[in-house]
């Protein structure tokens, strides 16, 4: 049967939801505004949108200068002064209002990321409800959270596009439950819609956010270095995380700089197929552009066959389509791996790397296809991108040292245990990192190897919140660690003299963490 396009989730349908949710957000023709001084205004210049499933133009953004983010950050202070004071149970009930009010446009919002960032619509949902169960979390366990503790005041967020709930909303309503504003910067890439609608219900609820659009180089006098911004919390390439660290190096802000690395699964000594069958499978989801992805299996050269044999056959099974279409009687959308990639950009990007990689001597061993049955006729499908593997990729390629940040994997196959640590440490530093090994005590041994922030023994590890810390080592991660406690002292001030965890040059690992 032909697949055909949901009606209710078609764009139109969902701009009339959100415009009657959100009027104040948009001008009179539709335009989407910025939040700046506790209002919707400032329509900037427009820089178009294309939506990545397909190709389709969903509005623009409204991009602003120097000059009005800097306004944005003054009136951010000045309200943080003021909320600083409010009293702690009103803040809990403001942001349990707001967690109610998201929860209640839940659809909408998880249909509005599909067609900003291309996640498949299951995985939109669990993004919205990861964001609205980690702040009910929260707002259950701040009184002891915060004690003894105050707010910093101004709280900048610079973040990816690919969780704009799970990540950056999440963090912002933590950090306005500490008593703190926050200001944020809605990613180049996507989630334009998605957070304008969040910050609509946050303001209606009375809570301090402010939302922007705009060039991070244009606007990171503001959003960065800027006096009146006391903490920043940023997401994002290991290029521009490198460039901020070094901008903030002499000066006091407090800062959790979240970064890429080379994230490794090695195999050794290893029987369980049908349980590392299930990690493959479910590693692939939303393409692999997460930060916490595995990109990079090193294998013990006895067990290619059988890691191979799994492997592919995984690989075989993984669904890559438009997240749209109906594909059954109840009109609802198909269950994906994978959708579009976040633009066709980055499908070039990937497609050069790979090229690359075989060009200098990699071996590929699959080459994913797109289905035709799995799309419209003859739409746009410059987005996405099937899996690919390739072994023995050559160390003179980028994609030997760089996180691919889509569904392309690189296998290393190693003869000894050091040569495997060697390998997954390709990175200088990743946020997680697993081992696959029936010998508790070689696990052990590689474990404590490896330099990344979370190792797994053959399971997979995430970024997790609430009581779980997050951070990372070396290259991967600068500043403060992020979730439970660590979160809420990130962003308040605690004793004079009190020791901040995280990342620094004086780092030491918090022992609970791996």
């Amino acid at each position: 049967m032909p697949l055909t396009p949901i009606a209710r989730a078609a764009w139109p349908q969902l701009m009339a939801r959100l415009h009657a949710l959100a009027p104040e957000a948009f001008t009179a023709d539709g335009q989407v505004l910025n939040l700046i001084g506790g209002s919707w205004g400032h329509p900037g210049r427009g820089k178009p949108f294309l939506s990545a499933v397909d190709g389709s133009a969903l509005g623009s953004y409204p991009m602003i200068d120097l000059d009005a983010a800097v306004q944005a950050v003054r009136f951010a202070a000045l309200e943080a002064g003021v909320w600083a004071e409010t009293p702690l149970a009103e803040r809990q009930l403001k942001v349990t209002e707001c967690v109610t009010r998201l929860r209640q446009e839940r659809e909408l919002i998880a249909l509005l990321l599909v067609w900003e960032i291309g996640k498949p619509y299951q995985l939109a949902l669990v993004d919205v409800d990861r964001c609205l169960e980690g702040v009910e979390w929260y707002v259950e366990k701040i009184p002891e959270l915060l004690a003894g503790r105050k707010p910093l005041g101004v709280v900048s967020n610079v973040a990816s596009w690919n969780y704009p709930m799970s990540v950056l909303m999440h963090s912002v309503l933590v950090q306005v439950l500490c008593g703190n504003a926050a200001v944020s910067k809605t990613p180049s890439d996507g989630g334009l819609y998605t957070l304008t609608a969040a910050h609509a219900i946050a303001r209606k609820c009375g809570l301090p956010v402010t939302l922007v659009s705009g060039s991070g180089s244009r606007l990171s006098e503001a959003l960065v270095l800027n006096d009146a911004v006391d903490c920043l919390a940023f997401v994002g390439g290991k290029s521009n995380g490198r460039e901020i660290a070094a901008r903030l190096t002499s000066r006091t802000k407090r800062y959790m700089l979240e970064m890429e690395g080379v994230n490794a699964y090695g195999v050794w000594n290893f029987s369980d197929w049908p349980g590392l069958a299930k990690q493959i499978k479910k590693g692939f989801e939303y393409g692999k552009q997460r930060c916490t992805a595995y990109v990079r299996w090193v294998v013990q050269r006895s067990l290619l066959p059988r890691f191979l044999e799994t492997y592919l056959g995984v690989l075989g099974s993984i669904r890559v389509g438009h997240p749209l279409l109906a594909e059954t009687a109840d009109g609802n959308p198909p269950v994906l791996d994978i959708g579009p990639l976040i633009n066709a950009g980055k499908v070039e990007l990937l497609s050069g790397m790979v090229g690359e990689a075989v060009g200098l001597g990699g071996l590929p061993i699959y080459e994913g296809r797109l289905d035709p049955a799995a799309f419209l006729p003859g739409q746009d499908t410059s987005a996405y991108f099937a899996p690919a593997a390739l072994l023995n990729v050559p160390r003179n390629s980028r994609l030997y040292h760089e996180e691919p940040f889509g569904p392309v994997d690189t296998i290393v196959v190693v003869d000894r245990l050091d040569e495997m640590v060697a390998e997954m440490n390709v990175s200088n530093g990743s946020l997680v990192a697993s081992i696959a090994c029936d010998d508790p005590a070689t696990a052990a041994r590689v474990k404590g190897d490896l330099r990344a922030f979370k190792v797994g023994v053959n399971v997979v590890r995430s970024r997790g919140d609430r009581e779980e810390v997050f951070g990372g080592i070396g290259l991967s991660w600068k500043g403060h660690f992020v979730g439970g406690k660590y979160l809420v002292a990130a962003v308040t001030q605690g004793p004079t003299g009190e020791r901040d965890y995280g990342n620094f040059p004086d780092y030491t690992l918090v022992p609970e963490v791996r």
